[in-house]
């Protein structure tokens, strides 16, 4: 048996507040639909089709090609939606699953269940329900007296009795390819929508063919997301959900409720991260790392031993025993050598250092190669912009830069330079010299009377 996921994504989600397409809002800064291809890779499906509209080019560079497109150029319904899909998938034996792409709570345990349960009952289509105590917004699930499904009803066309019915339809259903396309195009265009509602596929299927259910009781785990709120709930579950799994294995989390983790960082045993500490995307943390507080790691590796606080780290790679922080910031993949010294205030920009360097405050080090045992005193700077063009810096080892010093790039520094404070060095610098670049210092005698009165500077009224 072959299987498909057929992911509805063509939606603008106006309730979003937001020119993304609403399957592209990003929850812990992953796009949502990524979060559902995820786990379709990681289920027993054999191949993905996502249908995209709205600003397609958006999802289609967030998903690349792991998935086949098929595209609903106008907003006709969800029934529409899947119909577009026809050309791909119709032709094929087997079984379709239909997603909502705004769906990213659930997981490859759940897809892999209901594909079994329905090829278990040998039904013709399942469909998916769930039981919510406000069902406001979903539509219900309509049984006979013997318990079988017969329809769904959305929420606008649902009598009063109707919208007391706690079960959904959470717009997950498996069904037979062929069956799914010949019954798609029998849905009639709901008059007061102008639309063609998926779920009428139900009613149309009910009396000739093999109809059932299969209800997920945790009902988040099918929650749709469509507005911020409904964001703020998908990210308070994926928090307390990854945070247990890492606390689990050895990490401790001091104030974990304040502590976000994204979907696909790896942090080994024996770290510790502490309050207000957010890590997303490819991040990897290694044993004995201590993060936080109030610190910001993004796509970033962070190896044995080394101490991140109060700073932000974005794309950037730190190595043994480094202190980060506090008020440090790396980006645009800084690599930090072992045993460095980030300090306060220091900013490192696509640059990298090799063993022992230091750079304790006020410094910036930008398009910069900077060797071992290097010193970065308070408040020097690696010049690297002209204005139209970044240029490169590079320092050799053992060199000693000194307060307040400029380096205009580009640059050459050899090894065991001392550059003296308050230099502008516009010039390379051969192995083992002293830098002095700075204008004479010239003393008046006698000249501070003009300035000063014995209750302080002149003041002009």
């Amino acid at each position: 048996m072959n299987y498909y996921a057929l992911v509805l994504a063509a939606g603008k989600g106006t309730r979003m507040k937001t020119e993304l397409p609403k399957c592209a809002f990003p929850i812990l800064k992953k796009p949502m639909i990524e979060y559902i291809v995820e786990s379709i890779e990681k289920s027993m499906i054999d191949e993905t089709i996502a249908v995209v509209g709205y600003k397609r080019d958006i999802l289609e560079d967030i998903l690349t090609d792991r998935v086949n497109y098929a595209v609903q150029k106008d907003q006709l319904g969800t029934g529409h939606a899947a119909l577009q899909a026809e050309a791909l998938l119709s032709k094929k034996e087997g079984t379709t699953l239909i997603l909502l792409g705004d769906m990213p709570l659930i997981n490859e345990t759940v897809i892999d269940s209901i594909l079994k349960e329905h090829e278990t009952l040998k039904n013709d289509l399942t469909v998916v329900t769930t039981h919510f105590n406000d069902p406001t917004g979903y539509g219900r699930i309509k049984r006979n007296d013997n318990g079988y499904i017969t329809s769904i009803i959305e929420e606008n066309d649902a009598t009063l009795k109707e919208k007391e019915i706690k079960e959904i339809n959470t717009g997950i259903y498996a069904v037979d390819n062929q069956l799914l396309f010949k019954t798609l195009k029998d849905i009639k265009m709901n008059e007061r929508k102008g639309e063609y509602y998926l779920t009428d596929i139900v009613s149309l299927l009910v009396n000739t063919y093999k109809v059932g259910t299969t209800t997920i009781k945790d009902n988040r785990l099918v929650m749709g997301v469509n507005d911020l709120y409904n964001i703020s709930i998908a990210e308070k579950y994926f928090r307390d959900a990854i945070n247990k799994k890492h606390m689990l294995n050895g990490v401790s989390m001091i104030n974990p409720e304040t502590i976000t983790i994204g979907h696909n960082v790896t942090i080994e045993p024996n770290v510790t991260i502490y309050p207000n500490t957010t890590i997303t995307g490819e991040s990897i943390i290694l044993k004995g790392a201590e993060i936080g507080p109030n610190t910001e790691i993004h796509d970033s590796t962070i190896h044995n031993d080394v101490e991140v606080k109060h700073s932000l780290v974005y794309d950037s790679v730190v190595e043994d025993r480094t202190t980060v922080g506090p008020f440090a910031h790396l980006r645009n993949h800084a690599h930090i050598g072992k045993d460095n010294r980030i300090g306060n205030f220091v900013e490192v920009k696509k640059s990298t250092t090799d063993s022992n360097t230091k750079a304790a405050h006020l410094a910036y080090i930008g398009d910069a190669t900077v060797g071992k045992n290097v010193n970065f005193g308070c408040g020097s700077i690696t010049v690297n912009y002209d204005g139209v063009k970044k240029h490169q810096t590079v320092i050799g080892n053992d060199v000693f830069i000194g307060c307040n010093t400029n380096l205009v790039a580009p640059i050459k520094v050899e090894d065991s330079v001392f550059i003296a404070a308050g230099s502008t060095v516009t010039k390379d610098i051969p192995k083992g010299a002293l830098a002095i670049a700075r204008n004479q210092q010239i003393n008046k005698a006698d000249y501070a009377k003009n300035l000063i009165k014995p209750n302080g500077l002149n003041q002009k009224k």
